[in-house]
């Protein structure tokens, strides 16, 4: 029963093509799956990730016509995208710098060289240093030289007033371990706290800064919806039954196609999903054209004409 680290991170963006050429083209991911929010088909549901589509390295957008995220409390504040190397971030400074992309100096946080950045909806990033640990799966056809591109997903920070009732959930129910803290970037009376799951390292790590100065946050573009965090298949019906043996409120089991869910809220409000490794994205178009055309789900394959009429060209 432990969680194995980031499985995915969903964010919201309000315009799909954009958010499209920013993630493949300035930060050279590939796209590996161009399907719709199954609660919301008239919603695109973008993923992003590494070549063959590994879970921990997927960050994806439901594209909702919204105006910005007012940013606060109990939210997820930033998103750690993982690459190798102190060279590495230097070429991506002066990457995202030729590309006309805010960003901040290359810093170390919390043990880990860091550069700060923004993609066009104020969506907070973060490239880290992983010290090139675990596989690597470059894309081929990246525009990003395969040293330097992404290799997954975490560290994720969240924002909350009070840590106590996180904390508990994240311990207790979640299994996850409290390791160490730090000042919280521009909150000089604020700690963040580090809880990793599994054998940790940066692609297994949840970090949590108190800020009960800040007012709550709003969603909207520039937000994230949900962390979810991986489990191993054979575990998921464990999860469900802890859940509600600790009368947790949940989903309950979700079947997403692609990967098996369960949601809940940690008592910040903060949303959690639980998701298996499998079976993945190749289940139903081949690897080696992953996201190249909508694909849907079984149960939404009958209203394909419908859904493609409402969705916007990328």
């Amino acid at each position: 029963m432990q969680l194995t680290g980031i499985h995915h991170l969903t964010a919201v963006s309000a315009d799909a093509p954009r958010n499209h050429a920013f993630y493949t083209k300035t930060l050279g991911m590939r796209m590996v799956k161009k399907t719709v929010n199954q609660d919301d088909v008239s919603a695109y549901h973008l993923f992003y990730a590494d070549a063959i589509a590994s879970p921990g390295s997927d960050i994806t957008f439901f594209d909702w016509p919204v105006g910005r995220e007012r940013r606060g409390n109990h939210s997820i504040t930033r998103t750690a995208l993982r690459v190798s190397g102190q060279e590495t971030l230097a070429w991506w400074k002066r990457h995202l710098a030729e590309a006309g992309v805010s960003h901040a100096e290359v810093i170390e946080r919390d043990g880990r060289l860091t550069l700060d950045f923004e993609d066009f909806e104020g969506q907070r990033l973060s490239l880290v240093d992983d010290g090139g640990a675990g596989p690597a799966h470059p894309w081929d056809r990246s525009p990003v030289p395969a040293e330097h591109q992404i290799r997954g997903l975490g560290p994720i920070t969240m924002t909350v007033p009070d840590l106590k009732p996180t904390e508990l959930v994240l311990t207790r129910v979640m299994n996850m371990e409290q390791v160490r803290d730090y000042e919280t970037p521009g909150a000089a009376n604020s700690r963040t706290h580090v809880f990793q799951m599994g054998g940790g390292g940066a692609a297994a790590e949840l970090h949590v800064a108190v800020r009960p100065d800040l007012d709550p946050s709003q969603p909207g573009a520039g937000s994230v919806h949900h962390v979810a965090f991986r489990v191993p298949d054979a575990d998921y019906e464990a999860w469900a039954d802890r859940l509600e043996r600790v009368r947790m409120p949940s989903s309950g089991p979700v079947d997403r196609y692609y990967f098996r869910s369960l949601y809940f809220r940690e008592p910040n409000g903060v949303l959690f999903e639980i998701a298996t490794d499998g079976p993945g994205f190749a289940t139903d178009e081949p690897m080696e054209t992953l996201g190249e055309k909508l694909s849907l789900p079984p149960f939404l394959e009958a209203r394909r004409a419908q859904i493609e009429a409402n969705l916007k060209p990328l």
